[in-house]
């Protein structure tokens, strides 16, 4: 009889916000200082659990949209929000293998600025950088950089498309091994291995070169989190790492199946795109317990609040205009998130709001448990969906020290005993350790 075959590892990442910690929990830090020291702590637990790399979300204006005013996402602290970029300098400098990811938005940082950006963060993380490409989902976000509104959803991914392009030019415009340091002829760079880029598109044009030479890598990872068609379309295309939300193993098995097929047909080998699921574990040393807790946060009512604020910021509908015992509406039409708002309104099927907004926002395959059942029902779910790993968020979408503690010390050990996750990191780079599995 032949012997079974090793489980094949998967990568672990982490969805971060930079702002405002679970400020009113014990084990938090009270939400007072937003220095980001916090932040690069947890940078450095997870980097110990070998977690591949932390994804720092963004959102470029305080939401108006839940009751007409800004009054709601004040109150749950969905603002304050700090740029992600000086973030990830801060976590860089503090660690050596873990990944840093910031998002940054095609509508609203010009081509050559972003690119320039992100390939100095790889420079300081000495190959470790990433960009969460976003075409960003409010109109409030646009009027704050002198826009009437966003463009329209497609639009924004056709625009995108092009961004992205140029960004990877001038991030090519410094060939391998431009910068000589010959002392023989007092030659720093070699002026024949930097190019002019003289991209001339649709909605951008740039001359180029970078004045920044090439990264450690190359060039950053880039990861996106398109759900809706053209979202799957673009992320196929161009992306490393792509997140999505799915309720059940099957549900991630199709998502990453389609992916897989939209890439191989851009003429991408598809082990080269991971696809990560969005899951929130809860743990505790009983599953009776794990339950109760699960209840205790999901029978909070300002629990539901927040998520239906967070809904209405993300996808520009004011969910307080509708009745919360009445059935989730079906036909709601959005310019913002739409992929997010959909596969939102497509999981609360059958409830009232109330009761879907009592699950949660990015919940994903329920995990709830001891950390032993937890991991073995990863494991689990990985093997259906044949899948490349997860984005682990807090179920209250805020940070509290216990919660990351669990996960990387409670959690983790159970999968790497089971040769579920990495024990270590292969590579120095980002990328290389990304592909290592």
């Amino acid at each position: 009889m032949a012997a079974a075959s090793a489980p094949r590892p998967f990568h672990l990442s982490w969805f971060l916000n930079y702002g405002v910690d679970e400020w009113n929990d014990p084990w938090a830090s009270g939400g007072g200082d937003l220095d980001g020291e916090f932040y690069v702590d947890v940078a450095r637990t997870l980097e110990r659990a070998g977690f591949d790399f932390v994804l720092i979300e963004d959102k470029v204006a305080i939401s108006e949209t839940y009751g007409g005013s800004r009054t709601h996402d004040l109150k749950h602290a969905l603002a304050p929000k700090l740029d992600p970029a000086p973030l990830a300098t801060l976590i860089a400098a503090g660690t050596d293998r873990i990944g840093v990811v910031p998002t940054l938005s095609t509508s609203f940082y010009p081509p050559y600025l972003l690119a320039r950006l992100v390939s100095t963060i790889d420079h300081i993380s000495h190959g470790r950088a990433g960009w969460n490409i976003v075409t960003s989902g409010e109109d409030l976000a646009a009027r704050n950089f002198g826009l009437d509104a966003l463009y329209e959803h497609d639009h924004r991914y056709e625009m995108a498309e092009e961004y992205v392009d140029l960004a990877v030019q001038l991030w090519d415009s410094w060939e391998p091994g431009a910068i000589i340091r010959d002392r023989a002829t007092n030659t720093y760079v070699d002026a024949s291995k930097v190019h002019t880029v003289d991209f001339e598109g649709t909605f951008h044009r740039s001359r180029g070169p970078l004045n920044t030479p090439r990264s450690p890598q190359g060039r950053p990872v880039l990861c996106q989190a398109g759900a809706s068609p053209r979202g799957r379309a673009f992320a196929a295309r161009h992306a490393d790492v792509i997140v999505a939300v799915a309720v059940s193993p099957e549900e991630m098995r199709e998502f990453r199946d389609d992916i897989r097929a939209r890439a191989a047909a851009e003429g991408r080998d598809p082990d080269s795109c991971k696809v990560l699921f969005i899951v929130a574990p809860i743990l505790a040393d009983t599953r009776e317990e794990a339950l109760a807790r699960q209840d205790r946060l999901l029978d909070n009512p300002e629990f539901a609040e927040r998520v239906l604020v967070m809904i209405s910021s993300i996808s520009g509908v004011d969910f307080s205009s509708f009745d919360l015992d009445a059935p989730v509406p079906e036909e709601v039409v959005t310019n913002g998130e739409r992929g997010s708002l959909a596969q939102w309104l497509r999981k609360g099927k059958g409830k009232t709001l109330r009761e879907h907004a009592r699950r949660g926002l990015d919940d994903g395959v329920e995990l709830v448990g001891t950390p032993s059942e937890v991991a073995e029902r990863i494991g689990e779910v990985m093997e259906i969906a044949g899948g490349d790993g997860f984005l682990i968020t807090s179920p209250v979408n805020r940070l509290n020290r216990r919660y990351v503690l669990e996960i990387a010390e409670g959690l983790v050990p159970e999968l790497q005993r089971r040769g579920l996750t990495r024990t270590e990191y292969e590579f120095p780079l980002f990328r290389d350790n990304l592909l290592a599995f």
